[in-house]
């Protein structure tokens, strides 16, 4: 992360009077948060979703970052499944997803008179097919990290010279993005996939992704793990029948962030 790129992010945030952040406690997000609180104090909160959506996992660390950076931090519970286009899961569920998060978030802000929403996206995110983005922009958000042109690589390096934890967190998306395109998502499908995914990691594999053909599990590991996975695939097939899968298959191709995307026409992809 070049020192001028981060001057130009400093520079930006100074100028919003008070901020709301969409906070993951991923990578992005808590960079982020730490600088706006660094620069905004008690004019910054972050605030983190609970639902089936997200692994307990994920809130519990978002809890424990803003307790150990300081910044103040508010849990909101959102209502996905209140929404049909998302239970759907059509191409653009990201779309509908971010659109219920960012009207929670812009509900805070008037209640607590904050001035910008924030999202933590980063440059490279352009560059893959995020209907989430539209949502962002119809509700005014802003993402700070990409407007200054801030890369994943760049952020993790800047994360690693400030001590956060979160510099080499394996990247993260919600569990909903496991599921095929069409096929209806479920509470079911959802614990099933955190289940396996908890698991997997409780083995120390670092890169995983469970996609849910259901009845099929398509285990995805980063390539430099997949020799393991296999030489632990008894182990990792007889448990993973027991959250539910009768089959379970391991992906050759390996990790792929939104693998999920490769079946979606190239209209959409742009």
């Amino acid at each position: 992360m070049s020192e001028q790129k981060l001057d130009a992010l400093q520079n930006l945030i100074s100028t919003f009077p008070s901020a709301v952040l969409a906070f993951s406690g991923g990578v992005d997000s808590t960079l982020l948060a730490v600088i706006a609180h660094r620069i905004l104090g008690n004019r910054f909160l972050a605030v983190t979703a609970a639902s089936p959506v997200h692994p307990e996992s994920e809130l519990v660390a978002a809890k424990e970052l803003a307790a150990q950076f300081g910044f103040r931090h508010q849990v909101i519970f959102t209502q996905e499944f209140a929404e049909a286009h998302f239970i759907r899961n059509p191409p653009e569920r990201c779309y509908f997803c971010k659109l219920t998060l960012f009207r929670e978030l812009k509900s805070i802000s008037e209640e607590e008179n904050f001035s910008v929403l924030l999202a933590g996206d980063n440059y490279d995110d352009l560059a893959d097919y995020r209907p989430g983005h539209r949502a962002a922009r119809e509700m005014n958000v802003r993402s700070p990290l990409q407007e200054v042109g801030l890369s994943k690589t760049e952020i993790r390096e800047w994360s690693r010279r400030e001590n956060l934890p979160t510099w080499c967190k394996p990247a993260y998306a919600c569990l909903a993005s496991r599921i095929p395109y069409g096929r209806a998502i479920t509470v079911e499908a959802l614990a099933r996939i955190d289940q396996t995914e908890s698991f997997l990691l409780s083995l120390g594999f670092l890169e995983i992704r469970v996609r849910d053909h259901f009845p099929v599990a398509r285990l995805e590991f980063g390539k430099a793990e997949l020799e393991r996975a296999w030489n632990l695939r008894e182990l990792i097939a007889a448990t993973v029948h027991k959250f539910g899968f009768p089959y379970v298959a391991i992906d050759l191709d390996g990790f792929r962030s939104g693998s999920m995307n490769t079946v979606l026409p190239d209209t959409l992809m742009g």
